[in-house]
Parts: structure tokens; sequence; C-alpha cells
């Protein structure tokens, strides 16, 4: 069923060509329904509004960029702010996971026991920093880069939501640790990697850019997310 809010007028995107649409679809009554087709590339504005849920998930696992301009522009998503903090949770709960695994300490005192509370939130802290300096540092990147593209406040709340739901990925280091085995290291590699395509994919959906400046933000963010690591590591955090 498709959601009448839908049918207000707003500004939507095409999920083809990334032209501005007033409408997705019209409503005839009496269940009569028709999508709207775009005025600049001729296809329907957003065939995924037919779609289900699920559909569009898995298009958007195969970082496909309809499937992105679909959630980003012409639904109404709230949970980048939830998502991101149970990414941090998973990320800080795995890094804290193995710093008990190097200590190997089974005294039940309750000083060691808080002691290994403060390493989780302690981790937790370091996650949201390394996140915050790779997010400055593609803001950094495209700005210098593309100032015409980041003009207003609300160029830059729509590329961090974006940036924040292309996350997503993060949430595959649960099955990671649950079915542990001698590949975790690869496993978690192939997660990073993944994570960093769907930024990718995020950042040039919404600048509607093309595939070379996406990647030469993130390896800057990247650059000053490493520069905060060594800095913890000189101060003897192991993050």
């Amino acid at each position: 069923v498709l959601p009448r809010a839908m049918a207000a007028l707003g500004a939507y995107r095409c999920i083809e060509c990334n032209g501005e649409a007033t409408e997705l679809y019209r409503d005839y009554q009496r269940g009569v329904l028709r999508i709207s087709i775009c005025k600049s590339c001729q296809k329907p504005v957003d065939k995924y509004i037919e779609y289900d849920p699920v559909i569009i998930l898995i298009n958007a696992v195969l970082c496909k960029a309809q499937a992105y301009r679909h959630i980003l522009f012409n639904t109404k998503i709230n949970i980048h702010g939830k998502l991101c903090i149970f990414c941090l949770l998973c990320e800080a709960y795995l890094r804290w996971l193995q710093l008990q695994d190097s200590s190997q300490n089974t005294d039940p005192d309750d000083l060691i026991r808080y002691a290994k509370e403060w390493d989780f939130y302690r981790m937790f802290g370091i996650a949201s920093l390394e996140q915050t300096s790779f997010f400055i540092g593609i803001f950094i990147t495209l700005w210098w880069m593309t100032p015409e593209m980041l003009r207003r406040k609300s160029d830059f709340i729509l590329l961090l939501k974006a940036l924040l739901l292309s996350t997503y990925g993060k949430l595959l280091l649960i099955p990671a640790v649950i079915w542990e085995h001698d590949y975790t290291p690869l496993c978690l590699a192939f997660i990073k990697v993944f994570v960093l395509i769907s930024n990718s994919q995020a950042i040039r959906v919404t600048l509607n850019l093309n595939r070379i400046l996406p990647w030469f933000a993130i390896f800057f963010g990247l650059i000053l997310e490493n520069g905060v690591v060594c800095l913890f590591q000189k101060m003897g955090w192991d993050a």
C-alpha cells in the first residue's frame, strides 16, 4: 500500500536522472494510482514506491544509486541518529572484546569489573571521535573542491544524514563477532571496505558528483581518522 503522505506536493527527486519532481504519484481515488513520469528522462520518478522494503534494502546493499536516491530524497526516514549510535556501540563492543581477550584477567573483584566497564565507554568514545574526524575530513575536502555544492546549511545536514545512513554496514560486525572463526580479521576488512563503498555512493548521490571526487574525499577522511588513531596511540590509549 502506497503511503498517502507521499502524494503531497513537495521536493522529490527522480531516481534515474536526479531531476526534481513535485510528486511521486497521483491518486485518482477508488484505488486508482498513477506513478508520475519524470519530465527530463521520461521514466517513472520513483519505481521503488511500489516495491517491498526488503527489495529496496537488497538494492541498497548492492549500492544502487536509484535505491539511495529513493531512501535519501523520497522517504521520511529519521533513524540516522539511532543507527549511528547503534553502529558505534557495535564497533566499541568489538574493540572492547579484543581488549579483554588480550588481558585475560579473570579476577572477580568489583574494581576489575568496573575497570572493564570503563574500557567499553572509552572504546565508544574513541570510535566516536574517529568517525567524527573521518566525516570532518570528508566535509573539508568537499567544501574545498566543490564549495558551490555545500552553500546552505541544509546541504550539510543532508550530506551528514546520507553518511550516517551509509554506515549501516557496520551492523555486520554483530554476526562477525557471533560466528567468530579464524577468518574474522578478513571479514572485518571486507566490512570496512563495504562501508567505504557505501559512503562513496552516498556522497555521489547526495551531491550528484562523479565517481572520483567522493573517493578523493574519503581518502582525506581516512588520513584524518588515522591521524586521530596515531594521537591516541601516542597518548598510550589502545584504540
